[in-house]
């Protein structure tokens, strides 16, 4: 597009060169020629000199240009070769006129063509569709190619591509200039060639020619000119006798060149097939699949020769016959058939090996090695087949000792195979169930079982269960409970124990009392309804949880009257830090129920006696004035570590006396504190009684508890996650200047750990007081028991009763 414009600039410029050369012509006609695309500027001729004008003259004389087509400048049509289209001549008439006197002049342009475009052709494929039926010469018009240029530069002839069935024709057309025509030189065959495919090349008269190219596709359409043809030239087939209905004896294939419906083929028989045949055969008219549709036997025929044929789907349809040739083969065509004839479906599990447990005969229609059977059963069972004195019967007995519980029911596959060839078989599947026998005692699913029951539990409320399993079934396996007594000491306990004898649930009649019993044990006996029934037992070893179910009591002070009630007389002269009394408790509980604490509940004057909260010691802070009172009230507050904690109080009324008055009545009072002493003295016996006594029993409980279980069972039910063997301390605490150790468990709820350097500190919650500090000493046992996250039992523990 670019080149066009710039061609259409020079053209113009070169008219603009004309018309300067006009203004020196002369009244005469005067023609010259230049070519087309010269650059601007270009000399065409002198028309003063040509026509004879007097140079000087012309400006007096107005000389212009008056031609109707061409302005003062001598503008052409920009449209490049429309100017004159594609005529041989191209001339361009310019009049011009001088005045004074009047004088026209004509002059004539001439714009030669050069060869600046090649031929084109509309598109850039031609697609046609010729039938394989045209006769050569069947003639077929192309579509020209364009070339703007004129004359003998424009399209001057055709060329075809070199091919063996088309040739090119051109004729000249007025006013369109040369058509090509295709020619069919040689007759098509689509199924030779479905197509052809072909270059036209146009050349115009250049020198040298300018060519332009277009692809001719050529579709050759389809005829129906082709029979269909075999695959094979012969069809010959072995069938074995009784096949199956549906059996494929052989699948003939056709095949047609042509394409479409002419091509496409339909099986069918000949209409010289017999009926019999036809009864017996038959054909898929798509597939070529020759099907049995009776049955056939070779004892009738031993050969059969049937007729096919295929067609093609055209209009005028083609058709190809063919023979096929059946032979049949004769085949060992019977099964042996096994019958059960005596079948016991049950069988003990302690059957004897040999126990006969049915009779199998087996017989084969055909003859000679096709009739002879032989019978076995699956290899993986405790059963075999053993021949009988009868031809073709076999017995099925036991070859091992059966066990029900291990395998309730066998499926046996009997197999019966002849000798003929190839071998037929047949396979029978019985059922047989081994019944039960009561040989399998009741396992309980622990040994021992160990139990932990909190004290206070509801009476008749179930506490725990026992539960044991049979591997027989139905009565064999259905189990009864009940508690062993076996007329020792501990027949008293199991007196308010029941236990449900179908379910092994264990309820107790009343609550246990931890301070009453600590552990107890029996035996848990389960039995099976069988004939003779079995049974066995179990120990249950039943370890009792203490809860904070003891409030605090007061063992000094302590009145005539039984309230905790005392009064205490000191020297008005003391010093701070005087011992004015101790308050002395005892809890029945153990661990953190049984750990006291003691706090000020009222006193008159706060700053005058402070109490210990561990040991329960009273001391005065400061000395006394002339202005203080003679007689303070103190009320402590007793209560031990429980979740739910339980408490107790006792009142102390401290006199203030004169030092003579004081030293009087010391003696008296060291009379009464003897007998207090006493007293103190005997419950701390009868406490440290107690425990040693329960400490012994639990250790004699311990040691056969661990000869009787494994390491797996002692872990489960001793240890605790994150637990590092430690079960019961010793906790030591100062107060003033004295240092105290108590007896406790490991931690309680909410205490914190925090390491040290040489010991584990235990921070106590905020309703201990935070300035304390109670640390661990180590293990204070030698063996202990734990249950849960209580410290029950310790031996060879130093312990201060506070």
């Amino acid at each position: 597009m670019e080149q066009r414009d710039l061609k259409l600039q020079m053209r113009g410029c070169l008219l603009g060169c004309v018309v300067a050369v006009l203004f020196w012509s002369v009244a005469t006609a005067q023609r010259y020629s230049i070519a087309e695309e010269v650059n601007k500027g270009t000399v065409v001729g002198n028309v003063a000199k040509d026509l004879g004008l007097d140079r000087s003259t012309l400006r007096n004389r107005k000389y212009r240009v008056v031609s109707s087509d061409a302005d003062p400048y001598f503008r052409v049509n920009p449209n490049d070769e429309e100017v004159c289209e594609q005529s041989t001549s191209c001339v361009m008439n310019l009049k011009t006129v001088l005045e004074n006197p009047l004088e026209v002049h004509y002059v004539e342009v001439e714009i030669l063509d050069v060869n600046d475009h090649s031929p084109t052709f509309p598109g850039k494929d031609n697609i046609l569709e010729i039938s394989e039926s045209a006769l050569p010469g069947a003639r077929f018009q192309l579509k020209p190619s364009q070339d703007p240029d004129s004359g003998p530069l424009s399209v001057q002839q055709y060329k075809l591509s070199q091919n063996d069935h088309f040739r090119l024709e051109v004729k000249e057309k007025r006013g369109v200039g040369k058509i090509p025509t295709l020619v069919v030189q040689k007759a098509l065959d689509r199924e030779r060639a479905g197509s052809h495919s072909l270059i036209m090349t146009a050349l115009d008269g250049g020198k040298p020619p300018k060519s332009g190219t277009v692809n001719i596709l050529v579709n050759v359409l389809d005829v129906n000119d082709n029979a269909p043809v075999f695959s094979e030239e012969m069809y010959s087939v072995t069938l074995k006798e009784n096949a199956q209905i549906g059996t494929i004896v052989i699948q003939v294939n056709a095949t047609d060149p042509d394409e479409g419906t002419n091509g496409d083929i339909v099986y069918s028989f000949s209409q010289s097939m017999q009926q019999k045949l036809l009864n017996l055969f038959n054909m898929n008219e798509l597939t070529g699949e020759i099907t049995v549709k009776d049955s056939i036997d070779y004892e009738e025929n031993d050969e059969f020769e049937i007729e096919i044929q295929a067609s093609d789907k055209g209009f005028a349809p083609l058709t190809t016959e063919k023979s096929v040739f059946i032979k049949i083969v004769d085949v060992n065509d019977n099964v042996p058939e096994i019958e059960v004839t005596s079948f016991s479906s049950s069988i003990p599990e302690d059957s004897r090996p040999g126990t006969t447990v049915a009779l199998i005969s087996v017989n084969d229609l055909d003859s000679g090695l096709n009739g002879k059977v032989n019978c076995n059963v699956n290899s993986d069972v405790p059963f075999i087949l053993t021949p009988s004195l009868k031809d073709k019967t076999f017995s099925l007995v036991t070859k091992s000792p059966l066990d029900r519980e291990r395998q309730s029911q066998y499926d046996l596959t009997i197999i019966a195979k002849d000798s003929g060839t190839p071998q037929l078989s047949s396979e029978k599947t019985i059922n047989v169930v081994v019944s039960d026998i009561n040989d399998n005692s009741p396992e309980f699913s622990l040994s021992p079982y160990t139990f932990y029951v909190p004290e206070g539990n509801n009476p008749g409320a179930s506490v725990f269960s026992v539960r044991a399993s049979d591997r027989d079934e139905n009565d064999n396996a259905r189990i009864s409970y009940h508690v062993k007594r076996d007329g020792q000491d501990n027949n008293f306990i199991l007196s308010f124990l029941n236990i449900n004898s179908e379910t092994g649930d264990i309820v107790s009649l009343k609550s246990f009392d931890f301070e009453t019993m600590k552990t107890f044990q029996f035996q848990v006996v389960a039995t099976d309804s069988g004939t003779p029934p079995l049974s066995n037992n179990v120990t249950v070893n039943v370890f009792i949880l203490d809860q904070n179910d003891n409030a605090p009591v007061i063992l000094y002070p302590l009145s005539s009257n039984g309230s905790a009630e005392g009064v205490e007389e000191i020297p008005r002269n003391v010093n701070a830090g005087h011992l004015v009394t101790k308050v002395r408790a005892y809890d029945a509980d153990i661990g953190y129920n049984g750990w006291l604490l003691f706090s000020l509940q009222e006193v008159t004057d706060h700053s005058l006696f402070g109490l210990d909260r561990y040991t329960g010691q009273i001391r005065t802070l400061r000395s006394f004035t002339e202005t203080d009172e003679a007689e303070h009230k103190l009320v402590i507050l007793v209560k031990d570590n429980g979740n739910v904690s339980l408490s107790a109080t006792a009142t102390v009324i401290v006199k203030l006396v004169e030092p003579k008055e004081a030293f009087a009545a010391s003696d008296v009072k060291s009379a009464t504190k003897v007998e207090e002493e006493d007293n103190v003295t005997f419950y701390l016996m009868i406490t440290l009684g107690s425990v040693s006594v329960l400490f012994l029993i639990s250790i004699i409980v311990l040691i056969a508890m661990q000869c009787s279980k494994s390491t797996d069972y002692t872990s489960k039910y001793l240890q605790e996650t994150n637990y590092d063997g430690t079960l019961c301390h010793s906790i030591q605490y100062r107060s003033g200047d004295k240092r105290y150790m108590l007896v406790g468990p490991r931690m309680s709820i909410g205490s914190t750990i925090v390491p040290g350097s040489h010991a584990n500190t235990l921070v106590l919650p905020d309703r201990r007081r935070a300035s304390e500090e109670v640390r661990h000493g180590g293990n204070c046992c030698f063996g202990e028991i734990s249950i849960r996250k209580y410290c029950t039992f310790c031996f060879k523990c130093s312990v201060n009763v506070v």
